[in-house]
């Protein structure tokens, strides 16, 4: 036999032997429940045992899920489901093996709906006006509604605990509370009146509530094609809040709550953490906003113990850019850092919370400037500088956490200009500037998502879907559609704003969203968010 034939042969031979290639491994089955049958849109995740890192996928129409192939590598997955209505009635947990596996997943009607309600849920079922939920939403930065409703309080017990905790720094959890130094100044009559409304839906009066709980619908259709995977943190008292990848793809976040900046990686799910020097130990910890400069090195505005920092990615080192003494008292707070464009001028922007001011840091002398843009205006208004970008000049536009307007202020002579958004009281929050010169920002209190254009000084808003999100920042792709989340509903908006389409994917647990992140290098993009109630970092994969 010739060379060639004998090759021929002995490769067919091989084939026949091993039999046909085999399917990459994955897990997939079916969800069911006595009834409604097969069931679209339930959350199915599975968590291997010993590893920080869970993979949730959705039941499609035909209630079928399968895990994208080789996703999950052989061992024991705890299994949880999450569908408004039902608890899992088993298994509870699969021995994944060399191959595919199939798993008949059964759903059982929970006995306990109000512990699944998420905080937009809560918003719909209570009664009340607007005005007097409006005091609501700031009550979800620390926890979810359902603590305020399973209470027992009645209006004056009520009163106490709410003047206490307007004394709890604003990076504070359940799982961390840190109490201010300098007391904050109450409106007597405004939770008296706050509390009167809280003792009408909670349990002061009944073992039950005397109204109707709401449920959203589940996801439907393409809300239902997306991977989502969750990276658990070592500690409860990890607050991820501001979430951005590198150019390595690692994850680096703030942590709110803790004087630490953290590394994710995202292909084993380690942690590393770097700690923040602590110059006022007195004082509450944690940091919020956390920016990139133009050299990819990352900044952080030190909350409560005043500052900025900035992160040597080479290095892994901080500098600290310290507050001078008549500058830093007991009230100093800044959450904002904007060092995008200070290559332009050496100038980087931050913020002074108590006296509602923009500051600006000078690299080469280290000292900071204090610029209030709300001067001519007059008093009797309230307002809070927050969300920041600058332009290519350095220029700085803010949000007006405190009111309703978008601010600029010149680099070159400091002159401020506010710009009135359409809504009025819409408290824009975190914001972001692409490369035509279009701010878009989320209007926190309107639910309305919103563009700026620095060009024509045009706005443009759009009504969230829906009512009760309260969106805390947003994110324009490079498709042209906007990512957005929050702290009340549990799901991540994507919103294309030609067409007015959109899609809402459901998370897995309770999940408190800040600062929103997409990487554009992706195909489809990546949604990147941390969970700051929760412990976690959450990544969203839309399949189309």
């Amino acid at each position: 036999m010739k060379l060639a034939h004998w090759l021929i042969a002995a490769a067919f031979l091989i084939a026949l032997i091993q039999g046909p290639p085999c399917r990459a491994q994955t897990l997939a089955g079916s969800v069911t429940s006595s009834e409604e049958g097969a069931m679209e849109g339930v959350l199915v995740s599975a968590q291997k045992d010993g590893s920080p890192i869970t993979i949730t996928v959705v039941s499609d129409t035909s209630g079928h899920f399968r895990f994208p192939d080789g996703r999950l590598s052989a061992g024991h997955y705890a299994l949880r489901i999450r569908a408004t209505g039902y608890e899992l009635a088993g298994p509870q947990g699969i021995d994944l093996g060399a191959t595919s596996a199939d798993v008949a997943i059964k759903l059982r009607k929970t006995a306990d709906l109000a512990a699944q309600l998420t905080n937009t849920e809560w918003f719909m079922s209570m009664p009340g006006t607007a005005e007097q939920k409006r005091p609501l939403i700031e009550c979800m930065s620390c926890h979810t509604f359902e603590r305020i409703v399973r209470s027992t309080y009645d209006a004056d017990a009520f009163v106490p605990v709410l003047k206490r905790m307007a004394q709890y720094a604003n990076n504070s959890t359940s799982a961390r509370v840190q109490s201010r130094v300098a007391a904050r100044a109450v409106n007597d009559d405004a939770v008296h009146k706050l509390a009167a409304y809280l003792a009408t839906i909670n349990l002061s009066s009944g073992k039950t509530w005397n109204y109707q709980l709401q449920v959203l619908p589940r996801p439907k259709g393409r809300a239902t094609h997306v991977v989502i995977t969750e990276f658990e943190m070592p500690r409860k008292t990890i607050a991820p809040h501001d979430v951005r990848t590198d150019r390595d793809g690692n994850v680096w976040y703030s942590d709110f709550v803790e004087n630490f900046l953290g590394e994710l990686d995202p292909k084993t799910g380690a942690l590393k953490e770097y700690p923040i020097p602590v110059s006022k130990p007195a004082f509450p910890v944690g940091t919020l906003d956390l920016e990139a400069d133009a050299d990819g090195n990352l900044w952080l505005a030190l909350m409560f113990q005043t500052g900025l920092a900035r992160f040597d990615m080479a290095t892994k080192t901080f500098r600290i850019f310290p507050l001078p003494g008549d500058l830093n008292d007991d009230a100093m707070q800044q959450s904002m850092v904007m060092a995008g464009a200070a290559g332009v001028d050496g100038k980087v922007w931050t913020n002074d919370v108590a006296r509602q001011s923009i500051m600006r840091l000078d690299l080469k002398t280290g000292a900071y400037e204090r610029i209030d843009p709300f001067a001519f205006l007059g008093k009797g208004h309230m307002h809070a500088p927050y969300g920041m970008a600058a332009d290519k000049q350095n220029n700085l536009y803010f949000m007006d956490f405190g009111g309703e307007a978008v601010g600029r202020v010149d680099a070159k002579n400091g002159a401020p200009t506010i710009f009135p958004t359409p809504t009025e009281k819409s408290r824009p929050r975190r914001t972001m500037l692409d490369d035509q010169g279009r701010l878009w920002f989320a209007e926190f209190a309107a639910n309305k998502l919103a563009m700026f254009d620095i060009k024509t000084e045009a706005f443009k808003e759009w009504d969230v879907p829906t009512p009760h999100t309260y969106p805390y920042d947003v994110f324009r792709d490079k498709n042209g559609e906007l990512w957005s989340g929050g702290m009340a509903s549990d799901r991540v908006l994507r919103f294309d704003p030609q067409s007015g389409k959109s899609i809402e994917y459901l998370l897995p647990r309770p999940t408190n969203i800040r600062r929103v992140f997409v990487d554009n290098s992706t195909n489809p993009v990546t949604f990147w968010a941390g969970n700051n109630h929760g412990a976690e970092i959450l990544r969203l994969e839309p399949l189309d």
